[in-house]
């Protein structure tokens, strides 16, 4: 007999406060990621596309666009905590990036369920607060962002 088993992210109910949530494997930038996310997105930063200039400038080098960087660590926690449990995301606050982020740079992405309650005027849906802190293989923080969900309860049984 088969047993279909379907990748999903966490129902309001299997969020465990402070629990921290490790998501891997790290995603390791490329200047390819970081010149079509530039583009992409109409970024004329000359720090993240003219290497001849970001060489003068303070880190000596083309800088990881901080918008691929919060995309990429938030990202990296969808299959384990959001995918397919999901409705909505209502808020993206305290956003920081203590340090630069350079191509050939690994992300590794944790986060951890600050807090949760139950929508008062959704009584099948939940809310989530997580924490998430990205960091580069040396472990140096490079970006930090607290965000807020909305979630689907675990459905009725029976």
């Amino acid at each position: 007999m088969t047993h279909d088993i379907v990748q999903r992210g966490l129902y309001f109910e299997e969020f465990s406060l402070d629990a921290r949530y490790l998501h891997r494997p790290g995603r390791t930038a490329t200047e390819s990621d970081n010149v079509h996310f530039t583009t992409l997105t109409m970024n004329t930063q000359a720090l993240h596309l003219d290497a001849a200039f970001a060489e003068t400038q303070e880190f000596g080098r083309r800088l990881m666009n901080s918008m691929w960087t919060l995309s990429t660590m938030v990202g990296m926690s969808v299959a384990q905590l959001t995918q397919g449990t999901l409705v909505a995301q209502l808020a993206l606050e305290g956003v920081s990036f203590p340090h630069p982020l350079f191509a050939g740079d690994t992300l590794y992405t944790e986060s951890t369920v600050i807090s949760k309650r139950a929508s008062s005027s959704r009584p099948a849906q939940g809310i989530v607060t997580i924490a998430h802190i990205g960091r580069n293989q040396d472990e140096v923080i490079v970006a930090r962002a607290t965000r807020t969900v909305l979630v689907h309860r675990l459905p009725a049984t029976g």
